[in-house]
């Protein structure tokens, strides 16, 4: 049976980065928990709980910034290669998401005779909160479409800014992540001028959850991944002093919300919040990328949760909560109140770890595998190159 559950951990992992995953993860999962918990526990919640997501969003573009820099730097930008920087993106991280959406789907299909494949259909696309408010069905998915659609444009700016205006790869990078920081930040500054937010869930809908409102959350980790190649050194020499930087903006900004200085539909909140929690986790990375080798059980802990943190995002909420937990008729079997409660909250984490550890070992690190393989790769050679090429 243990042998079931074992994940492989290889050894060329960043151990300080699988930390920083796995924190964003447990944030995000101890956040969605607190809905079914009582509220004198759920503002417990507020105190040790960061954004996650936005951390995930910076640790992404860090990775993906460094592939495309190490890309860019041995080869010229041609569409093959734009294809299969796509290609290894799609292969980790569109059967996951389609296999939660269909499966959402599915369970909708059985318990509601009105709901329509058709009323979800721009989920297949990622476009169901380009700009506009995500619907309620699959919550989660609003972070997905900002990783997509970063993957899809990017890394066309980047190559085409090489190709048509003959600059470094570096400077190309540079330039378009400066552009989309600028043009994200002054959309959210437009917007919260002409939009009245009231509430913390109108904040949520209008300005976190869209896609066009949350891009220079990924282009932070792009500009560390730029620094990190080209001027190691500096990023090096610092990182003690960035580390200390960064935790304390952390802590400060979460002091001031805790204590009513940040208002949901404030300028600080709407147009600078994303931005800042990015810049500070970026402040973390020089040190933790460093930090390569851990021991023991903490570091097995750390990286095996930061190994199925996907699966732990997609199924936490919309599957192991709002489908499973929450349609069980509890109070026919226990009517203690408080062991209910308990044993929601038990179960909620047993059944979002376990799970993420059967998809990851049985689906996500399989279909990973496949990606690498001649079949697959003739596959797309001969579906995708030759089309491009007509």
């Amino acid at each position: 049976m243990n042998n079931f559950f074992e994940i492989e951990i290889k050894n060329n992992r960043i151990y300080g980065l699988d930390i920083l995953r796995a924190l964003a993860i447990l944030f995000v999962v101890v956040e969605h928990g607190q809905y079914l918990l009582p509220k004198k526990l759920k503002s417990l919640h507020e105190i040790f709980v960061f954004d996650g997501v936005s951390i995930f969003f910076v640790i992404s573009g860090f990775l993906i910034g460094g592939i495309l820099i190490k890309l860019l730097d041995k080869n010229q930008p041609t569409k093959k290669l734009l294809v299969d920087f796509w290609i290894r993106r799609w292969f980790r991280t569109l059967p996951n998401y389609f296999l939660i959406l269909f499966l959402l789907i599915g369970i909708r299909l059985i318990i509601n005779d009105d709901f329509t494949i058709w009323t979800v259909r721009k989920y297949f696309i990622f476009a169901q909160n380009l700009f506009y408010q995500h619907p309620l069905f699959f919550p989660e998915a609003w972070s997905l479409s900002v990783e997509e659609w970063f993957y899809l444009i990017v890394p066309i700016c980047i190559f085409a800014t090489i190709k048509y205006f003959k600059v470094e790869s570096k400077h190309a990078i540079l330039f378009v992540s400066g552009i989309i920081l600028i043009l994200t930040l002054s959309f959210r500054y437009y917007r919260y001028l002409n939009v009245d937010i009231d509430s913390i869930v109108e904040w949520d809908f209008r300005f976190r959850k869209q896609v066009f409102t949350r891009l220079d959350s990924l282009m932070f980790g792009v500009i560390c991944g730029v620094v990190q190649f080209y001027h190691e050194k500096t990023w090096l020499k610092y990182k003690y002093t960035f580390l200390l930087f960064g935790l304390s903006i952390f802590i400060s900004t979460k002091l001031f919300f805790l204590l009513g200085y940040i208002s949901p539909g404030g300028f600080y909140n709407c147009v600078l919040s994303f931005s800042v929690t990015s810049l500070s986790t970026s402040f973390l990375l020089p040190y933790l990328s460093n930090m390569k080798r851990g021991k023991g059980y903490l570091h097995q802990g750390f990286t095996t949760i930061s190994l199925i943190s996907y699966s732990m995002y997609l199924l936490n909420l919309s599957v192991v909560q709002l489908s499973l937990i929450n349609k069980i008729p509890w109070s026919n079997f226990i009517e203690n109140i408080y062991i209910v409660v308990i044993l929601k909250y038990f179960i909620y984490w047993i059944l979002t770890i376990f799970g993420s550890v059967i998809i990851y070992k049985y689906y996500e690190v399989p279909l990973m595998n496949l990606r690498d393989t001649e079949k697959v790769k003739r596959f797309v050679a001969k579906i995708l190159y030759n089309k491009w090429h007509k």
